[in-house]
């Protein structure tokens, strides 16, 4: 240090240099962005600004809802919900017996793996209206197609989110059970599963979630529950009825969310 002190240096190391200013090249993409948007949607900021009064007036008519028959609309609630539940009860059965075949450590054999995936990949696929128009053609009105699309279409959800968990099992785990002589039932169950338990219980959570969300509006096609109510009450303008209904729609999905929450942080 004297020495090169003497020497007129300093033994402090030089400061970085200073990061690039990234905040244009950020305002620029977005801008960017958003004239792709603007351009290939073909958005119309002046049919937008005229056709405010016309929303507001129209959202107007919702401003006294109807709770005449409110014991109906939460039975209707009721169905609705059986029907995400027995949607969601569907897909955990189906993705508990599919995920350790998807999962790369757990499948006995790479065909099967590459069979599974598939197969799950077209459940995510296919959109659950869509599935729940062909549930509804082939079986009529009611909760029964709806919680069969749902279970469909969240099973290859459940499927993938449950195989990835168990492909990051920890390998001496599976080496452990498998030194027993365990065969492949026995390696999921005694490695597999209890090693993603926590895991797995917030994704069914999450869907039960979303399924809550996604019965009201399957009823819009015909599968049952207050989504069907609320079709028939928009289809004879009765605003009133079609509030209260969106009303109670409202609040049980949020009851639901903070349920599903506080489920999700004691699980953690």
């Amino acid at each position: 240090m004297v020495h090169d002190l003497k020497l007129g240096r300093s033994s402090v190391e030089p400061l970085p240099p200073k990061p690039h200013n990234l905040i244009p090249t950020w305002l620029i993409a977005t801008l960017v962005i958003l004239w792709l948007i603007v351009r290939d949607l073909e958005i119309s900021f002046e049919t937008l600004v005229y056709g405010v009064e016309d929303m507001a007036e129209y959202f107007s008519r919702y401003g006294q809802p109807d709770f005449t028959h409110l014991s109906r609309y939460l039975a209707l609630m009721g169905v609705t919900l059986a029907t995400a539940l027995w949607g969601t009860m569907f897909a955990l059965i189906a993705a508990f017996f599919l995920a350790p075949l998807a999962a790369r450590n757990f499948t006995p054999h790479p065909t099967t793996y590459r069979i599974v995936r598939e197969v799950l990949n077209f459940m995510r696929a296919m959109p659950d209206l869509l599935l729940a128009l062909i549930f509804v053609a082939a079986l009529g009105l009611g909760p029964l197609p709806g919680a069969l699309a749902l279970g469909v279409h969240t099973s290859g959800f459940l499927g993938k989110f449950f195989a990835e968990s168990l492909e990051r099992v920890d390998q001496s785990v599976c080496e452990g059970v498998a030194a027993t002589g365990a065969n492949f039932p026995q390696r999921v169950m005694y490695a597999g599963w209890p090693s993603i338990l926590r895991e797995a219980s917030g994704y069914t959570l999450y869907i039960l979630d979303r399924n809550v969300r996604m019965a009201s509006v399957l009823g819009l096609v015909g599968a049952g529950g207050i989504g069907l109510a609320l079709h028939d009450t928009l289809r004879l303008f009765d605003y009133g009825q079609s509030a209260a209904l969106i009303l109670v729609i409202l609040a049980t999905i949020l009851i639901i969310d903070h349920a599903s929450a506080w489920l999700r942080r004691r699980l953690t």
